[in-house]
């Protein structure tokens, strides 16, 4: 299996560091709003990941971490009189909500940064006692020119200032580039004491301290957004490391941006959406479908028009597992499907081997969705169960295909005209045949001819 690995920009073969063991972290969001489609894309995409790991027969601890206080959750508990810890509380359970609607499986711990205080502190002790970190006024800063390698996750250099340019000009800092640690306490804010007086952490540490008490010093796999690169990965990087002094992370996985309309999704812009406002409209299976229909390292268009289309592909997929008897004895909806659960009696292992090759390739769910639909013409073309079960068993690897509901039923009328066409072809009456198919065509319906005979299908 290979993966795309940020670190070194190239696919490398996967190899754990334990065998038949990955250990797994990806950012989680921080809980001030209701979760928006970016955040949909991240966590479908390690989802989807995290699902064909554990197919592949690897042990999984996947761990996501909830950042519960920060700038914007202090300012929105101001401005409504709550407390952070409130505004915080209930975001996190309206995650959970709009993920598991989503059908994200629950990671194994979510950690939050407040209830890691402790570990932080002493993370940043260590990087202040190995020279890597230095105290300004109760502010405590990362020194990044002592750390040689800063900017081998972005590619940036130390010496470009371009990255540096975002960061207000801080007397107290000996680079521009040097990023808080720790941040001295300010009138009515939240706070806890520390050697360097009351303060808060800063944003950095927090994914350095959860990931590596949860996971150990070096892991197998971080994953975020392509935005998270710089400056967040890069910095985790040189805490962890410039702690440990061992590697952080053997491979970085980025999932591309979601852009609106061909233009980047901003609240600013005005095409700014929340999961819930799709999910008004659409099914959650639906969305789901849609992100990955895209390779997750490239960046995705979404539009009314793309969403109508998800909903047109997964219908087709629905009908062709819906359509036959399938046997679910061990298709269970609340297991992922794993490599010896064979279908008995399948000539069509050639498409398990193509899907298979698409998913070891960097996990490519656009291509292995391609390979369900050539499945699904199969089974329609020769009513086959045993099609349609390894269709819903490779659907399931990627979270789909699971449920018995979304299959739209086809109309008894038009199921009625499709069979008056049948006969008139087998009658050569051509013309009437013609007519009765413009019939169905302008109900909204199309309708396939193959050797074992019609299929129907919603436009």
């Amino acid at each position: 299996m290979q993966v795309y690995n940020t670190l070194h920009r190239q696919k490398e073969e996967f190899t754990p560091l334990k065998p038949n063991e990955v250990n797994m972290y990806v950012c989680g969001v921080t809980v001030y709003d209701y979760c928006h489609l970016g955040h949909a894309r991240a966590y479908i995409v390690f989802d989807m990941i995290r699902r064909y790991l554990l197919y592949k027969g690897y042990k999984v601890n996947y761990i996501q971490n909830f950042t519960d206080i920060d700038d914007k959750i202090i300012r929105k508990a101001a401005e409504s009189g709550q407390d952070y810890k409130e505004i915080s509380e209930k975001f996190i359970q309206e995650y959970f909500i709009d993920f598991d609607r989503l059908n994200i499986m629950k990671a194994d711990a979510y950690p939050k940064a407040t209830e890691h205080i402790a570990d932080i502190i002493a993370l940043i002790a260590k990087l202040i006692e190995k020279k890597h970190a230095y105290v300004v006024n109760g502010d405590v800063y990362y020194d990044v020119a002592s750390f040689s390698e800063y900017g081998k996750l972005s590619g940036r250099k130390f010496e470009d200032n371009e990255a540096g340019a975002r960061v207000a000009v801080d007397t107290d800092k000996k680079n521009p580039l040097d990023f808080a640690l720790w941040k001295t306490a300010k009138p009515g804010e939240p706070s806890w004491d520390s050697p360097w007086g009351a303060g808060r952490p800063g944003w950095h540490i927090e994914c350095s301290a959860m990931s590596m008490q949860k996971l150990g010093q070096s892991f197998d796999i971080h994953g975020g957004g392509q935005d998270l690169i710089f400056p967040h990965h890069e910095n985790e990087i040189a805490q962890s490391e410039g702690a440990t002094g061992q590697s952080y992370v053997k491979y970085w996985l980025h999932n591309g941006f979601v852009n609106i309309d061909n233009e980047k999704m901003s609240k600013s812009l005005g095409n700014f959406f929340t999961i819930r406002d799709i999910l008004k409209k659409y099914d959650p299976e639906i969305l789901r479908f849609f992100v990955l229909s895209t390779h997750y390292r490239s960046p995705i268009n979404f539009s009314e028009e793309q969403l109508i289309e998800a909903k047109k592909g997964l219908g087709k997929l629905y009908q062709a597992v819906q359509g036959y008897t399938v046997d679910t004895e061990a298709l269970e909806v609340s297991t992922i499907p794993s490599r010896t659960s064979g279908i008995a009696g399948s000539d069509y292992s050639s498409f398990e081997k193509e899907f298979l090759d698409y998913m070891d390739d960097d996990f490519n769910s656009a291509g292995a969705l391609g390979v369900l639909f050539n499945l699904a013409t199969a089974a329609n073309r020769d009513h086959s169960p045993d099609a349609a079960a390894l269709l819903k068993k490779l659907g399931g690897i990627l979270g789909l295909l699971q449920t018995e509901q979304t299959a739209e039923e086809i109309p008894a009328e038009i199921t009625a005209l499709a069979e008056q066409r049948l006969t008139a072809k087998k009658n050569k009456d051509f013309a009437l045949a013609d007519k009765l198919r413009g019939e169905i065509l302008s109900k909204g319906y199309n309708i396939k001819d193959t050797p074992q005979g019609f299929v129907v299908e919603k436009k």
